[in-house]
């Protein structure tokens, strides 16, 4: 799978720019605040119908402006499709694959897999575990639609379940029977949401090590693992053993909505204890094996994009990893940088075509 054109109207900085790519390493050079991440995003879009960066559709539209619009033609095999994203002011986003809508988002997801490595994956490691449980949802939501809806049926069921428990401890009116309606859907959809989960991360994890021992050179012991409450107790024991407390909270306070990945590096928690480098390899590592994960998986070769990689990586690992990533495991490939001449050295003597596209000012060439 590969992307042949982009166009963007009304994109962030943007006004109006139409490309054409290689099916190789496409590398986006230019100063900071040029607009190079902006194209990523756009393919973000086409990919998984939203911004990798900003949640809010509306501050994707360029100042002064009524609408936006991102348009992709995709190859994959031998189907070429048209997808189309746009979204004018103060109405709903819409999204096309060759001129027909989308009735739900989620049918997309998953079509056109897309891997983003970006600064912005710090969050990862450095906030709370709603970044990571975001990492795990989202590898295997573009492999099984159904887990993608699992995850929208829980949420709703736990925002009605917080909602009743706001509700009773205003009122002091505590309605039981109500309650083990909203546990019941809880924990039918919580546990297959948690199996999936469990399927998911043994044969992660043993990607994730391969791709880290490569960029390491096997140096430094790093460990992944999957907490969740439910490894040890029954989802609807934790709701009632702990329905004093998440009465005394109004909200729930167990369940897969707790679950967490846990990074250590020498046995040491990777936030605490690992460098800068260290936790930019992991992240990388991390990412590489979603990519691998979405190949295996979909039997053809994702997108991949690479968002300001060289920074706080040496030039040995850089090195190493764009010797990985251009190997015939990857496929098309978007990098951005500030310097042309740092990507033009860096790909010396590798076997890939590359073209670069200069980028300033919201105008590209």
């Amino acid at each position: 799978m590969w992307v042949k054109e982009l166009t963007v109207i009304n994109f962030k900085n943007y006004e109006e720019a139409s490309l054409t790519f290689a099916p190789g390493v496409n590398a986006f050079t230019g100063d900071n605040g040029a607009g190079k991440t902006n194209i990523l995003d756009a393919l973000h879009y086409l990919s998984l119908c939203k911004s990798y960066f900003n949640p809010i559709d509306s501050q994707q539209i360029k100042q002064q402006a009524d609408f936006f619009m991102v348009q992709g033609v995709f190859e994959k095999g031998d189907q070429e499709d048209v997808l189309a994203c746009s979204l004018k002011r103060n109405q709903k986003k819409q999204f096309k694959k060759n001129k027909k809508d989308y009735q739900r988002l989620a049918d997309h997801i998953g079509v056109y897999p897309l891997v983003m490595i970006s600064p912005n994956d710090s969050f990862i490691i450095s906030e709370g575990s709603e970044e990571r449980r975001k990492f795990i949802d989202n590898v295997i939501s573009q492999t099984d639609n159904r887990y993608l809806d699992d995850l929208i049926l829980y949420n709703k069921y736990l925002q009605s379940r917080n909602s009743l428990l706001k509700q009773q401890a205003l009122s002091k009116n505590y309605d039981d029977d109500l309650l083990a309606v909203y546990n019941e859907q809880l924990v039918l959809v919580g546990e297959q949401i948690f199996e999936k989960r469990k399927l998911f991360i043994n044969p992660f994890i043993e990607i994730f090590n391969k791709h880290y021992q490569y960029l390491t050179n096997d140096t430094e012991p790093v460990e992944l693992v999957y907490e969740s409450q439910l490894f040890e107790n029954r989802f609807v024991d934790l709701l009632n053993n702990t329905l004093s407390k998440d009465r005394a909270l109004e909200r729930t306070t167990t369940g897969i909505h707790k679950d967490d990945l846990l990074f250590t590096i020498h046995g040491m928690p990777l936030k605490k204890f690992g460098s800068q480098g260290q936790q930019k390899s992991f992240l990388i590592a991390l990412k590489l094996a979603q990519y691998s994960f979405l190949r295996e998986r979909k039997g053809f070769k994702p997108l991949l994009l690479l968002d300001d990689i060289f920074d706080k990586l040496d030039d040995k690992r850089t090195r190493k990893l764009m010797e990985m990533v251009s190997h015939d495991d990857f496929g098309q490939i978007f990098i951005t940088d500030t310097s042309a001449e740092r990507v033009r050295n860096t790909f010396h003597g590798i076997d890939v075509d590359v073209r670069i596209f200069e980028v300033s000012n919201g105008k590209i060439r």
